[in-house]
């Protein structure tokens, strides 16, 4: 049985919330993200688009391009909110659904066509959606996340596309290898050096070829050239919170080392964060002393998945938290009030020199362990524990 795959995506998410809570927006360029000229766009309506914004583009140059815009700084519980909504609709009839970010889910629907006819049902759920929370959606139907996915974008806004088993091919053909989902900036410029920029170009090139080029998404990438793609609808379920605690060898009172290891796991913590997209709003710290008393404090912050936050959070909890001259036998960090993010960290007042820092610093992590680059203090802590 061949699979039918829906990708559903709120179109321009952020700027439809905006407009919920505010009309005096609707027909107005608007960009979200950071109000500082260092700041960088988060999101920007279709109407600021015409001007040449996008997302993650520097502020200055967004507002250079379109200085009539009116800028908002952005609310993820708003958007928070609003996604779970969606989220509990698409639920109570989707037979299996992923949500892949706040404003993006997969639905596997195969099978359905002999009952409702899939194209039907997938159209009816959208209308539902937008009936009951005022929110846009498009969507794609075809027999794969990769191609579904693809048609969704070629379909905005508001489209409703369907890509048949037998009319993938000449639907991929003709499209720009930009269209493919994960095809970055750096493999698109490799690829267009060698004069490869259609979807069919790249299908016809020899595997072999793309792997000694690309390494193993080369292989990948042909795949999804040609409209292959087994990845599964993973079942969606909610996490509600990312921890991990230490436990010392012997019963410590070195602040140095122990802050050290708070460095350490909030490293580790801030690269799942971000890995697996989420945001967290809530840092909890725990101690545990010689005698075995376990005491906890935390905070409220805005949403992040920044370690340079993160840590600043956790050493100042760790400072008021531990107020007893007793050594101590645990230390432990939580990030909780967890959702998911389009966005890898917090664009609303990073600066792109920093988001292109954390992109750096996580593909050297994915390429070669999350251990492969560290701050120096918890690099200098472990040598010192040695």
């Amino acid at each position: 049985m061949n699979r039918t795959i829906v990708h559903m995506d709120l179109d321009t998410f952020f700027v439809s919330c905006e407009r919920l809570i505010n009309s005096e927006l609707n027909g107005l360029p608007l960009i979200i993200g950071g109000s500082s000229d260092r700041g960088v766009v988060s999101s920007c309506s279709y109407e600021a688009r015409k001007f040449g914004v996008r997302s993650a583009m520097p502020m200055k140059m967004a507002l250079r391009l379109c200085p009539q815009a009116k800028v908002v700084k952005g609310d993820m519980e708003l958007y928070s909110k609003q996604s779970k909504l969606v989220t509990e609709i698409i639920q109570e009839v989707a037979p299996v659904m992923e949500k892949a970010s706040v404003d993006e889910f997969y639905l596997d629907v195969s099978g359905m066509d002999k009952f409702f006819g899939c194209y039907k049902w997938s159209n009816e759920l959208i209308q539902k959606i937008h009936k009951e929370t005022g929110l846009p959606m498009s969507f794609g139907l075809s027999v794969n996340k990769t191609v579904s996915k693809i048609a969704t974008g070629e379909g905005k806004p508001l489209g409703r596309m369907e890509v048949k088993n037998n009319h993938v091919k000449p639907f991929l053909n003709p499209l720009s290898i930009k269209k493919i989902p994960m095809l970055g900036d750096v493999t698109f410029q490799t690829l267009s050096r060698i004069g490869i920029r259609k979807i069919e170009t790249l299908s016809e090139m020899p595997m072999d070829l793309l792997q000694k080029l690309l390494g193993k998404n080369g292989k990948e990438l042909w795949k999804k050239a040609n409209g292959i793609d087994f990845t599964p609808v993973e079942p969606y379920t909610e996490r509600k919170s990312l921890s991990t605690e230490h436990t010392f060898a012997q019963d410590s009172i070195d602040l140095i080392r122990m802050k050290g290891e708070l460095v350490k796991m909030v490293e580790k913590l801030g690269f799942q964060l971000r890995k697996e997209r989420w945001l967290t709003s809530v840092v909890t710290v725990k101690i545990r002393y010689s005698n075995f008393d376990t005491e906890t404090k935390q905070c409220k912050i805005p949403y992040t998945s920044c370690d340079h936050v993160l840590i600043q959070k956790v050493v100042t909890l760790f400072d008021s938290v531990y107020t007893r001259r007793m050594r101590l036998r645990l230390i432990g960090v939580r990030f909780s009030s967890l959702v998911h993010g389009t966005h890898q960290i917090d664009l609303f007042e990073d600066t792109s020199e920093l988001i292109s820092l954390y992109d750096a610093i996580d593909k050297i992590k994915n390429r070669f362990g999350e251990n492969a680059i560290q701050r120096s203090v918890g690099v200098f802590n472990k040598k010192q524990a040695i």
